[in-house]
């Protein structure tokens, strides 16, 4: 078993201070976010990996709450097939921790082409997204070693909810700036939870994680983390998804670990879900979800009281402290997992 720090834990740690840099930073752009929102009606993510989950919680909260018609590309589209399509009255949103991903700057670019207006999100300042974009979202996570994906995770949903604001979402920015110390809160706190559920995903070969609406981005996130960190067959549904099928895979041997903000009109569902888990005899672990999803559960990691819409910002940091502890109990550096690298390329 590996027992030294990781990285990973004290990027985890620095969450709090790189969502604080980034709102103070993103803040400000609100104005011209909304200038590139006058001249759109719908908008379109490119985006890949953890981006990608990212992008998933920016299109429920867009359409959840600004309104606007929003769906992920299919970066192919630009880059295999060399379709063109009308893309005028469109916001394209490219999402890349680097920046330096040629399919997604590429794939921004062809918007542009099509039509499109476009927007940057990246931590990679001055890098070729930041260059080719519209107006550039550079989040303020600093140097991120490990390759698992944490602070540019959480800063770029911080800049997404920054992003609904400017594209007329009625929500309230003082929320969101109370964001980083509930979340420095929670890291104060012992992580006895989230070593016990570490320690029962031991041995486990596979598990379900789930959620739905703003929590299905974390669900899907979380279980990027487990496959890539502790090489865990894990697969991210929304729990509608989930009851049409897969759910067939969940017995004792392979669990689920759902989690949903504390209140909110998925919260009922996850609760529901953990309770036919449980009945069926396999284990259900929670992430969030307050008091009602504690109950349902087999053991459950509390998260702090964010309205829905800034909820997932904070429910992915214990599936972030599960995997780096469960990684490290199964002798793996999660650091450096196998076969991977920072910066992805992909055609």
């Amino acid at each position: 078993m590996t027992t030294t720090a990781s990285v990973m834990r004290s990027e985890i740690a620095e969450q709090p201070q790189a969502l604080r840099a980034t709102l103070d930073t993103l803040l400000p752009l609100i104005p011209e976010i909304a200038a590139l929102g006058r001249e759109t009606r719908q908008v379109l993510f490119v985006a890949r990996g953890s981006s990608d989950n990212a992008a998933v919680y920016g299109s429920y909260l867009l359409q959840a709450h600004s309104g606007r018609l929003a769906t992920l590309a299919s970066p192919s589209i630009a880059t295999t097939y060399g379709a063109k399509v009308d893309l005028s009255g469109v916001l394209a949103v490219a999402i890349s921790q680097s920046g330096r991903t040629e399919e997604i700057v590429d794939t921004m670019a062809w918007a542009a082409e099509c039509g499109a207006r476009t927007v940057g999100i990246t931590n990679g300042e001055g890098s070729p997204l930041t260059r080719a974009a519209d107006v550039a979202m550079v989040t303020r996570a600093g140097t991120e070693l490990a390759v698992p994906a944490t602070k540019t995770y959480t800063t770029q949903l911080a800049a997404l909810a920054v992003l609904a604001l400017g594209l007329g979402a009625d929500l309230d920015p003082a929320e969101l700036q109370a964001v980083p110390d509930a979340i420095d809160q929670m890291l104060a706190r012992p992580t006895d939870d989230t070593d016990a559920i570490a320690e029962r995903l031991v041995g486990v070969q596979g598990a379900v994680v789930s959620g739905r609406g703003m929590a299905f981005s974390t669900a899907l996130e979380a279980a990027l983390k487990l496959k890539e960190a502790c090489y865990l067959h894990a697969m991210g549904l929304s729990y509608a998804d989930l009851l049409h099928g897969p759910i067939a895979v969940v017995d004792r041997s392979t669990p689920a670990l759902l989690t949903a903000a504390g209140s909110g009109p998925t919260l009922e569902g996850t609760v529901a879900l953990a309770e036919r888990v449980t009945a069926a005899g396999a284990p259900a672990y929670g992430i969030g979800g307050g008091p009602a999803l504690a109950e349902a559960c087999d053991l459950c990691v509390p998260a702090p009281e964010l309205p829905e819409w800034l909820a997932p910002i904070s429910l992915i940091v214990p599936a972030q402290l599960i995997t780096e502890r469960l990684a490290r109990r199964l002798g793996y550096d999660p650091d450096a997992p196998r076969g991977l690298g920072k910066v992805t390329q992909t055609s």
